[in-house]
């Protein structure tokens, strides 16, 4: 039966445990803009979460020459 010849140090066994729980996040469509975003936080696009502005988006406007 197959042995491991040196011990596996504590960092690099729970470094090893934890890299199988890495994915990417849950993406949903904003109520407001419907743009995706990331589940559970305030739209990137609109500032809306849960139905109330939580974030100040700045709206872009065309420069004047």
């Amino acid at each position: 039966m197959a042995v491991p010849k040196k011990r596996r140090s504590k960092s690099r066994k729970r470094t090893h445990r934890s890299l199988w729980k890495i994915a990417l996040p849950t993406m949903a469509s904003c109520p407001q803009c419907h743009v995706l975003r990331i589940a559970h936080r305030a739209c990137t696009s609109c500032g809306y979460y849960k139905g109330s502005v939580v974030l100040k988006i700045k709206e872009n406007q065309p420069k004047e020459a």
